[in-house]
């Protein structure tokens, strides 16, 4: 086995000098300094809302300026041109394009015209609907998303949201809400003096990146190249508002307003009026130097709420150390005194039938001594005439001997427990040829989650690199296929199987066939919205080809290892019997799925605070960063620790219940957890988020469900073999 890991870490570590270079970032390195009117390139990404899960690429709007397609000075990049994305950038849905704005380092300008973009009454009903939703417009400079600058309450520093809006709101009318759109766009670049040489030679690193939004009616004076007079006393907002074509009743039935009547304002039927809305597009720039900010800490400011995040973490951890810390103690309370005694009386009761046997033996080889009768008839031990007195004293105490471990077998008989069940505990289970490979990808996913937990809590993955802890996953998913086959491959040995080759497809197939199957299904679905969520064609054919061209492979490589390069399975300690073992009637809590489940609380408890941080950057802040991989790396040791003490002692419970059927029972044990994690997803997105539409409402339902059987199947496994090291020991 050692030889498969070495090539394995080989192949991953190969693929990982293949990534884009450009796109890795660790603090610290990978410094990228300017020169005074050194052009910048600014790059445009996409549009995201916390209250639905579809986003769009930027340039695919209707309603922006299109890029022009000329090329921008000094950066060698066409306007429109698209940057290449790593693999982890294109599944969470960026579309990162070189755009029209120029941007010199060190120089300011008050106002640059972009364009004026006409739009339709289709394209202002989208655009009203995205403001609406509360879009967030990403645009990139340096690696450093677009913020919005904000200031804590206490006002002793600052911090950044990633991201700005697209537009606002207005309810102050009190009557129906009014749409502005943001069309004036003020970019503030914060640099400081690169450090090292390049500083010598003049270069300037950039430590932020801020842009701040305004909506610029038409009412509001231009010049002749169509930037604002007055960018600071805006008499007007553009609001999103085209009148409706029907106006010959409505303007007599309401004289005094401009409004009119929803059901003929958003009338489709005015969609084909060929009516048009010019929107025009401005910008302005301005640098400012900021030594206040250290180049490899500029990622800091958007990271909000550190301190008070950072105690809330510390809570967490305390909390599973202390349910921890009462497991790891009834854990060795079982082992110290209940499981140590078991054991003793249980090799006392084995020695007690081999004597047994032994004393047996005895008293026949006494009873077939030279002159008895020839035809074997017994003759009374008193009536023996070959027999002294010191033969009829030693007969006599054999007997007694006998007796003596007869009574001790009736005691045996007496006794309950798991010692009862040495012949049928490693009874193979039912469905084991299923089991095996969902072990194999539970180990899986357990190697491809300790490595991304661990490049995170060391800095290597951070939201720096953007897509990285995606692609690294995925890589980390395709080449721990050889720990899938080799972990498959014993446990299916194990339960006595022979056609290796048949669960080595199972293996590599099921699990990754059915999540790729549901992803794809629900791809359908984004791809009918045209949103940058949906993976592109390519992308899949793609991963389909990591799939089966290096994960199955990978995977039988392993599994012919596991199979027939170590020959047998694990070896039980004890022989199975025969015929089957009758199960006593079983009390109500150690019933199947509801031993999982009360047991799957634990767990739970552990990590439900931490959740609450993980969902909210994942659904209700999408402009903020998880990035305390230190608090995650401990919590999931501690996750980890709790779920095999969890295990073993429901299993012990279940033995001493003489109930042996505890293969699966201990798989669902350990993931009983992940049920508890999606009730929590749907308290989460009842109480907590603003999702709006069947579609996004669907997709957060979906990922929610593929993360917890993936967690369920991590953690079932981690169960799974704590309790089957458990079992061989009280057994060994």
């Amino acid at each position: 086995m050692d030889g498969a890991i070495r090539t394995g870490l080989r192949w991953i570590g190969f693929c990982l000098v293949l990534c884009q270079v450009n796109a890795f970032y660790i603090p610290g390195w990978s410094i990228k300094s300017y020169k005074e009117h050194e052009s910048i390139p600014l790059l445009v990404n996409k549009v995201y809302s916390d209250n639905t899960q579809l986003q769009y690429a930027y340039y695919d709007l209707p309603f922006v300026c299109p890029p022009t397609s000329q090329r921008r000075l000094g950066g060698g990049l066409l306007s429109g041109q698209s940057i290449p994305l790593n693999l982890g950038e294109v599944l969470r849905g960026d579309r990162i394009t070189a755009s029209d704005m120029d941007l010199t380092m060190k120089r300011d300008t008050q106002c640059n015209y972009l364009c004026s973009r006409e739009i339709t009454r289709k394209d202002l009903r989208r655009a009203r609907q995205m403001v609406q939703d509360g879009y967030v417009v990403e645009w990139i400079v340096d690696n450093l998303p677009g913020a919005t600058s904000f200031v804590t309450v206490d006002k002793s520093r600052k911090y950044y949201a990633a991201g700005f809006k697209l537009g606002y709101t207005d309810h102050s009318s009190g009557g129906r809400p009014r749409y502005f759109l943001n069309n004036h766009h003020t970019i503030v670049i914060r640099y400081r003096r690169a450090p090292g040489k390049a500083g010598d030679r003049g270069g300037q690193v950039i430590v932020g990146f801020e842009v701040y939004p305004k909506s610029i009616g038409p009412g509001n004076k231009r010049d002749a190249e169509g930037c604002p007079v007055d960018l600071h006393d805006v008499q007007q907002s553009f609001e999103l508002y085209m009148p409706p074509n029907k106006t010959s009743d409505l303007a007599i039935q309401y004289p005094h307003s401009s409004y009119y009547p929803e059901e003929y304002e958003d009338d489709n039927s005015n969609e084909d009026d060929n009516a048009k809305l010019t929107i025009p597009y401005t910008y302005s720039v301005y640098f400012r130097e900021d030594n206040s900010v250290e180049w490899n800490r500029r990622w800091d400011l958007y990271f909000v709420n550190q301190e008070e995040g950072s105690r809330i973490h510390w809570l967490a951890i305390v909390n599973s150390l202390i349910i921890c810390g009462l497991l790891t103690g009834i854990v060795l309370m079982i082992v110290a005194r209940t499981v140590r005694s078991d054991i003793k009386g249980y090799n006392r009761e084995s020695s007690v039938e081999e004597a047994k046997a032994v004393a047996r033996a005895l008293m026949k080889q006494r009873k077939t001594k030279p002159g008895s009768s020839s035809s074997g008839s017994r003759t009374p031990l008193r009536e023996k005439p070959s027999a002294g007195f010191l033969d009829q004293g030693d007969a006599t105490a054999d007997i007694n001997e006998a007796d003596d471990y007869l009574t001790d077998d009736e005691a045996l008989e007496d006794v309950t427990g798991w010692k009862l069940l040495h012949g049928d505990v490693f009874r193979t289970p039912r469905n084991g040829h299923l089991l095996a490979p969902l072990v194999g990808s539970g180990m899986q996913l357990f190697f491809m989650a300790v490595g991304l937990v661990l490049l995170s809590a060391l800095g290597i993955l951070n939201p720096s690199f953007r897509g990285g802890f995606i692609s690294f996953g995925v890589g980390l998913f395709v080449f721990a296929g050889v720990f899938s086959g080799y972990f498959s491959a014993r446990v299916y040995r194990t339960f006595g199987g022979q056609d290796w080759r048949r669960n080595t497809v199972v293996t590599a197939l099921l699990f990754p066939g059915l999540l790729f199957g549901f992803v794809f299904v629900l791809n359908l679905f984004v791809w009918a919205q045209a949103s940058s969520t949906a993976i592109p064609f390519g992308t899949l054919i793609a991963i389909i080809a990591l799939w089966l061209c290096i994960q199955v492979p990978l995977v039988y490589v392993g599994s012919w290892y596991g199979f027939v390069r170590h020959g047998a399975g694990w070896e039980h300690p004890t022989k199975t019997s025969s015929v089957p073992r009758q199960i006593p009637s079983q009390a109500w809590y150690i019933r199947g799925l509801r031993t999982a489940l009360l047991a799957g609380l634990i767990p739970f408890a552990v990590i439900f605070i931490e959740l609450l941080f993980v969902f909210q950057s994942m659904w209700q802040d999408k402009s903020g960063y998880y990035y305390v991989f230190g608090f995650l790396a401990v919590v999931s040791a501690i996750l980890v620790l709790t779920i095999a003490e969890v295990t073993v002692v429901t299993i012990y419970i279940q033995l001493c219940a003489e109930n042996y059927h505890w293969w699966w029972q201990s798989f669902m044990v350990g993931g009983g957890s992940a049920v508890w994690v999606f009730a929590y997803c749907v308290w989460y997105y009842f109480m907590k988020l603003h999702i709006t539409g069947f579609l996004s409402s669907l997709l957060f339902f979906s990922y929610s469900f593929m993360a917890c059987c993936v967690y369920g199947l991590l953690t079932g496994t981690i169960g799974f073999l704590t309790a089957y090291a458990f079992v061989r020991r009280i057994y060994g």
